[in-house]
């Protein structure tokens, strides 16, 4: 056993406020996402618009706060107003995005119906890249306005009679990339204006509403981040939040680089909040824009070659690619290959949650967080089942202890250093040095009388008794330890075979002074209440 371990929480160490839409995820139509797990007329459990119920119930269950959808990629080119009506009058059309056709049997209508049945908040992208601000502003009109118009009519001739009342809209997506159908990728100043008309003209249809502009998709972008800040001195008036993507990766067996690429998340979010704060400041304006990083993940894969005569940052040359060879893909909902994944269900579940508790640190700027992979997450499913992973728990865990206000964790551990590296031609990360292995982020709910904190051991060898000290909190009748480990990394939950809930165990707090063990690669989540 290693050295003793330490956390110090203090209620006086106040970093934000949580917002329940911290732990949504992200729904694309790429693969068998929606064609398959979402959708399938065929499956046993379909209902009478073809939605798989064993996946809605599964998520339903889960207290999932918001979706965003439909893209992603795939909205840059979506006509939204082709996918409305009768299914003998939709238009089927090509996605550059994903080389895939789209017949629109899921369209606008099928995705936010899909979501009431889930009992969760869409989060809606518009089209800014072939769209217009006409499309955008006909597209809320529908989906939000009472009635009298053609819009809002049209909306309710096909079924729908009360408006969607859909909340968040995002103004396009990752318009920065090179990839993306319509990009604004040279013209940031452009962007930004079109993203300030289009937000001023959408409140004034529904002036509930709040809008998200995209930021860079990633740090390594070359123009990182003054294309954003380009962007924001336009429409810094008028939106409510800034988009942020980022997936990590790191080499396969590589553990410690793969957990710890949390510090490389907090490195965008501080950099585009301290952005941000400019933009406020030079604008003179009362208004705090936030951040929305609504596409995440993390996951192993091996190197690509670097090749020589290219700039470390070179993003064009990767995307810039045509490919006579390539076929566009026909999708059937009811042939869903079998995925799989790198990896076992704990090292899905610890590069998730190392994430999402990096985004817990920065409760007071980021409000909206929506995991990639996380319905499958939640709801891991084939052709044929839905079950419970590993990451169903942890997920689960952090929607419904993580609320109130997060709180800073002072953590005193043994460290490990990360050598820096290149991934490709176009992802390449410093290293860091002196990292914590453990990795921790906490909650404190004082309405229900209950302190969260969400422990990580990122050591793979090690087991470290750890202290909690609480002393500054009164009145904790009880505590317990939530912990998931396996002693076989690789093991992974199938149908039949869902992954253990948490054990739970009594902790002993001897004057605010909480000691537990925590087992390498282990997720803990103990729990103090009045």
């Amino acid at each position: 056993m290693s050295k003793k371990a330490r956390i110090t929480i203090h209620p006086k160490f106040t970093i934000g406020e949580i917002s329940p839409r911290l732990f949504s995820a992200f729904l694309e139509p790429i693969g068998t996402m929606v064609n398959g797990t979402m959708y399938n007329p065929k499956h046993p459990t379909a209902d009478s618009q073809g939605f798989r119920t064993d996946f809605i119930n599964a998520l339903k269950e889960t207290g999932l706060p918001a979706v965003r959808m439909p893209g992603g990629n795939f909205v840059s080119a979506w006509q939204w107003k082709d996918s409305i009506g009768p299914m003998e009058g939709r238009k089927a059309h090509l996605d550059p995005a994903w080389h895939q056709y789209i017949p629109n049997d899921v369209g606008h209508d099928e995705y936010l119906q899909w979501a009431e049945k889930v009992g969760t908040a869409p989060i809606y992208t518009v089209n800014l890249g072939t769209g217009t601000l006409q499309d955008a502003m006909d597209c809320i009109e529908y989906t939000n306005h009472e009635g009298g118009t053609y819009w809002s009519d049209l909306r309710r001739k096909y079924g729908h009679e009360k408006p969607y009342g859909v909340k968040t809209w995002c103004l396009g997506n990752e318009m920065d990339g090179h990839w993306q159908l319509g990009s604004w990728e040279k013209n940031p100043t452009g962007y930004g204006t079109l993203c300030h008309e289009t937000s001023k003209a959408m409140k004034w249809i529904d002036e509930t509403i709040e809008t998200v502009v995209c930021g860079s998709s990633a740090s390594f972008m070359d123009h990182y981040p003054e294309w954003e800040a380009k962007v924001m001195d336009q429409c810094y008036d008028t939106v409510d939040y800034l988009a942020l993507h980022h997936y990590h990766i790191a080499k396969p067996g590589d553990i410690l680089s793969l957990l710890g690429g949390s510090l490389y998340y907090e490195d965008f979010i501080n950099t585009e909040a301290a952005m941000l704060d400019y933009i406020q400041a030079k604008h003179r304006s009362p208004r705090k824009v936030n951040i929305s990083f609504d596409e995440y993940g993390a996951f192993p894969r091996p190197f690509s070659e670097l090749n020589p005569g290219y700039g470390p940052y070179n993003m064009a040359r990767v995307h810039y690619k045509f490919d006579p060879e390539r076929k566009y893909i026909r999708h059937d909902p009811d042939n869903m290959p079998e995925r799989e994944f790198p990896g076992g269900d704990m090292m899905k579940l610890l590069s998730m949650t190392s994430i999402q508790l990096a985004l817990l640190r920065h409760a007071d700027r980021v409000k909206i967080g929506c995991m990639t992979g996380g319905l499958n997450a939640l709801a891991t499913a084939n052709h044929d089942h839905v079950w419970k992973a590993a990451t169903h728990h942890a997920f689960r865990q952090l929607i419904d202890y993580a609320r109130g206000t997060s709180l800073q964790t002072i953590v005193y551990s043994e460290t490990f250093d990360m050598r820096g590296y290149a991934i490709d031609d176009t992802s390449q990360y410093t290293g860091k040095n002196n990292v914590n292995y453990i990795d921790s982020a906490c909650a404190w709910d004082e309405k229900q009388g209950r302190l969260a904190v969400f422990v990580i051991n990122r050591n793979e060898t090690e087991e470290y008794p750890l202290d909690l000290d609480v002393r500054g909190f009164e009145g904790f009748k009880s505590c317990t330890n939530y912990e998931m480990f396996s002693k076989d990394f690789e093991a992974k939950s199938s149908f039949g075979n869902d992954w253990q809930a948490p054990e739970a165990s009594c902790v002993k707090n001897e004057g605010g002074i909480a000691s537990i063990n925590v087992k390498p690669l282990s997720w803990n989540v103990i729990i103090f209440e009045k």
